[in-house]
């Protein structure tokens, strides 16, 4: 397909201003067709008080990427070894819970946020104040957790069910759930810029990137500005690895594993992922999320106006987001630190619809048809 000239001033001017006004305070968008990058430029700043400029290979916290970029790409890689299957209830995989009210929950549900579980709880002033081992609390809690819906009736975002499936993950897969996938999927890919960061003293990867993480917060309650360190307060608490949150990595890393999910979309073999994902982004009547993935929503979507029904995406807390259009093979990965000094800002929500489809008519419009 060949390409026409593009000019995208207009979106260099977008991002300067959401950058002038205090949306972020530094991003790295990045553009493809496909195999075919067609715009990658950094902006701002990747830490204010360092004065560290933002790279175009600069690190983030992917925060909420983790779902389906680490957690449902691992489900569906022992999909393909034959040890795990959609139906399957957790409570014939995970003993914990064999006696429990959610014995009878399923990992497509847990895919698609229709577990009953709540969507948050902050969890990590007790595991941090229990002594016991952190992991194990985590896990003693989400047995006790009250559902508060009936299991497969209804759709709430739950970073819970993600923690459940990173349990499932290491109990099936038989490795914690960032040992995995970088077997898995991320070293076959050459993917060594998409890794989670575990909190243990001298974690050789703070020397390898020294000075390429992205900051986030400054943090009320750790009492410092986070590099390198998880932002999410229960991720943290349980060494920076879990289901929900705590995957790191660069823009050339996150859109080189899109256009491999975008292979398996458009039906072409990947050399790695399995091509059961076609089925978890089918969509049920009635329900907007797929399984793993967000999907456009009909009004006001984050992905703007111009992405098609069968693209799928995910947003991260910290200001990161992904879509692909598999129609088309559009990708767009947005990478911001919204959330550097502080969480509070939501100028974000209003941003991202705005500059997506300021990129669909500025980038793809003379080049899609």
């Amino acid at each position: 397909m060949g390409l026409t000239r593009v000019n995208p001033d207009r979106i260099r001017q977008e991002i300067e201003a959401a950058i002038s006004t205090g949306v972020f305070p530094g991003a790295v968008l990045l553009c493809a067709l496909g195999r075919r990058i067609i715009f990658h430029e950094a902006f701002g700043m990747a830490d204010l008080f360092e004065n560290r400029k933002m790279r175009k290979n600069s690190i983030f916290d992917l925060a909420s990427l983790t779902k389906p970029l680490a957690t449902t790409l691992a489900i569906s890689k022992l999909m393909e070894k034959g040890r795990l299957s959609l139906d399957q209830k957790i409570g014939d995989l995970l003993p914990e819970f064999q006696d429990s009210d959610k014995a009878h929950i399923t990992i497509d549900m847990l895919l698609r946020h229709r577990s009953g579980l709540p969507a948050h709880r902050h969890y990590y002033p007790v595991i941090l104040q229990s002594g016991e081992q952190p992991r194990h609390c985590l896990r003693r809690l989400l047995v006790k957790e009250p559902l508060e819906n009936k299991a497969g009736e209804k759709e709430v975002y739950s970073d819970l069910g993600f923690m459940v499936l990173a349990w499932v993950i290491e109990e099936v897969g038989g490795r914690r759930l960032d040992g995995f996938v970088s077997r898995e999927i991320y070293a076959p890919l050459g993917l060594d810029r998409l890794f989670f960061m575990e909190l243990i003293p001298d974690n050789e990867k703070n020397k390898i990137y020294q000075g390429q993480f992205v900051s986030t917060q400054l943090c009320p309650w750790r009492k410092k500005v986070l590099t390198g360190e998880v932002d999410d307060d229960n991720a943290y608490a349980v060494g920076g690895i879990d289901g929900h949150a705590g995957l790191f990595g660069d823009a050339p890393a996150v859109y080189r594993l899109c256009a491999e999910i975008l292979e398996v979309l458009q039906h072409r073999p990947s050399r790695v992922l399995p091509g059961i994902i076609k089925e978890f982004v089918r969509r049920d009547k009635g329900f907007g999320r797929v399984a793993g993935f967000d999907t456009p929503s009909k009004e006001g979507s984050s992905s703007g106006r111009f992405f098609s029904k069968s693209s799928i995406g995910h947003l991260g807390f910290t200001g990161t987001s992904f879509w692909i259009d598999p129609g088309n093979g559009f990708i767009v990965v947005l990478l911001t630190n919204r959330v550097h000094p502080s969480r509070s800002g939501e100028g974000i929500k209003k941003f991202r619809p705005k500059i997506h489809d300021l990129i669909w008519c500025e980038l793809m419009e003379n080049n899609i048809h």
